[in-house]
């Protein structure tokens, strides 16, 4: 997550509370046509359960809407049923990813968002 490359990814970091304490990161990836995007975020142990993924996620969709992207996209284990209700909940639809049963691909239409 060190690329610097405005253009074609973006950053974005969660703080604790009046600290300088990095919580989350997410990252923004667009496809060279800048038509889709896939999101990647994670959140610190300590601060799961809190909200911070769900904000993260919802700005990461906005920030990417923003830019004129049409499909936002995130690869998911199967086994990570807390994240794929997360995205669910915010209008992503889980289908399977092709050859590799172990991953699901959460997709959500931007344009109709």
């Amino acid at each position: 997550m060190t690329k610097v490359d405005h253009d074609t990814t973006e950053h974005f970091l969660a703080f604790a509370g009046g600290s300088d304490a990095i919580v989350a990161a997410a990252m923004v990836a667009f496809n060279p046509s800048m038509t889709k995007a896939e999101v990647a975020i994670s959140v610190c142990a300590d601060d799961r359960h809190k909200g911070v993924g769900w904000e993260m996620l919802r700005h990461a969709a906005h920030y990417a809407q923003r830019r004129g992207v049409s499909t936002l996209e995130s690869l998911e284990s199967r086994e990570n049923h807390e994240a794929i209700e997360l995205e669910r909940q915010q209008g992503f639809v889980a289908v399977p990813y092709p050859d590799d049963p172990t991953l699901v691909l959460i997709r959500k239409d931007l344009r109709s968002a």
